[in-house]
């Protein structure tokens, strides 16, 4: 198990205009050659959009774009022509396959954080898709087959235990709260990336949050 901390995420975005991202691989300037991926995941980043801010148009292809807001509310729009708004509870994919393009904003008067994960697809190309998930359980993982991957979703009350997924590789991370995980304490912000997996636990200390990456393959 690799713990990776909050403090040491790449910082990237732009405050002077309301953009603060905590960037979790290697990503665009914060090149690290160590850091490229963990099997699919190829990005975990924290986004932090103050009011009226946001990405302008931009492009993607050959990439699992899932997204998880922490608070407050993200505008999507993109060239296949869905427009939505994305809520705490929702989970949204976008699977960009041979190219689209969208736009990311805070378009409410309060500010905005989410989590977007880019996982790398089992076959590129393709046409692109969208769908969104309105209040997903924690009983009900999210399949991402496209990419050999699930998301399972953890709220935890304080004392509350839960099972990690036997799995070939877990990335664990950690949206609220404090969890301890094999021996190790985890905050807001902080990740664990495991290989083979089994027979692990998370247990909250207080109410907490989670998000767990069972990779069928790694």
């Amino acid at each position: 198990m690799d713990v990776r901390r909050s403090a040491d995420r790449f910082r990237g975005g732009d405050p002077a205009s309301g953009i603060e991202s905590l960037h979790a691989f290697s990503f665009g300037r914060h090149y690290d050659p160590d850091n490229l991926r963990f099997g699919a995941i190829l990005a975990c980043n924290e986004e932090r959009l103050q009011p009226g801010s946001g990405f302008d148009e931009h492009p993607h292809s050959h990439t699992e774009i899932v997204t998880w807001v922490v608070e407050g509310e993200l505008t999507h729009r993109d060239s296949a022509g869905h427009a939505t708004v994305v809520r705490p509870g929702d989970v949204q994919r976008l699977s960009s396959a041979d190219g689209v393009r969208h736009v990311e904003r805070n378009d409410a008067d309060v500010p905005l954080t989410f989590v977007q994960m880019w996982l790398a697809p089992l076959s590129p190309g393709g046409d692109p898709s969208y769908e969104i998930v309105h209040g997903i359980a924690d009983s009900t993982p999210y399949a991402l087959p496209e990419a050999g991957a699930m998301l399972h979703v953890r709220r935890l009350g304080p004392g509350e235990r839960t099972a990690v997924p036997d799995a070939a590789g877990v990335y664990v991370h950690v949206v609220r709260g404090e969890v301890r995980l094999n021996g190790a304490d985890l905050g807001p912000g902080d990740a664990a990336r495991i290989t083979e997996a089994d027979g692990l636990e998370l247990a909250a200390a207080g109410a907490a949050e989670v998000l767990l990456w069972e990779l069928s393959e790694f």
